[in-house]
């Protein structure tokens, strides 16, 4: 084969010699070796068939939300979080998770969803003080109002220092206080 300044030309495989073995583009070749051929697969993960697949980064943030809202350290391999633990993680709790940003949250919540569990969302997100409390003011008159509702409300209002709660909040927090103290009387 002619070369050209000190270099082989390169062939392509179809041109091969007959006898001569082409060593797939695939095998990289290495100070000690060919390296052994494996086909690329994605991790398999225990879990249900019908269920979506965590990606690596997904794994690694509820590894890290295990740690710190059980104190179970996940091993590295073949960890599936538990239902208990996703019942415990809230979508405020993802939002400020290391690593965790608007895709992989959506990923959880659909993973966990697929598994049966709802993550509680952020009741109130992107709406003011006074839309935060007319909200609660209406949903208190339909009945669909919740305690973890009302405590967020109030908690958003503590975190910004607020010292006007509006007279229809007033009697919501008296109507469940009352409630919780004729609990107490009775047990």
């Amino acid at each position: 084969m002619p070369a050209e300044n000190g270099t082989a030309r390169a062939r392509s495989p179809e041109m091969a010699m007959p006898g001569e073995d082409i060593v797939p583009v695939h095998i990289v070749n290495t100070c000690f070796g060919l390296a052994q051929v494996v086909p690329a697969q994605p991790p398999v993960r225990p879990g249900r068939a019908d269920e979506p697949a965590l990606s690596g980064r997904a794994l690694n943030v509820l590894k890290i939300l295990a740690d710190e809202i059980t104190g179970e350290v996940p091993p590295r391999d073949g960890w599936v979080p538990s239902e208990s633990l996703l019942r415990k993680i809230t979508v405020e709790r993802l939002s400020i998770a290391r690593n965790c940003g608007p895709r992989t949250t959506d990923e959880i919540i659909d993973w966990a969803r697929a598994r049966g569990v709802t993550i509680q969302p952020v009741f109130h997100a992107g709406k003011s003080l006074s839309e935060t409390w007319r909200d609660l003011s209406t949903r208190f008159a339909a009945g669909d109002l919740t305690m973890a509702e009302l405590a967020e409300a109030l908690e958003k209002s503590v975190r910004r220092r607020s010292t006007k709660i509006p007279v229809a909040v007033q009697q919501i927090l008296l109507n469940y206080l009352s409630r919780l103290g004729d609990d107490a009387r009775r047990g």
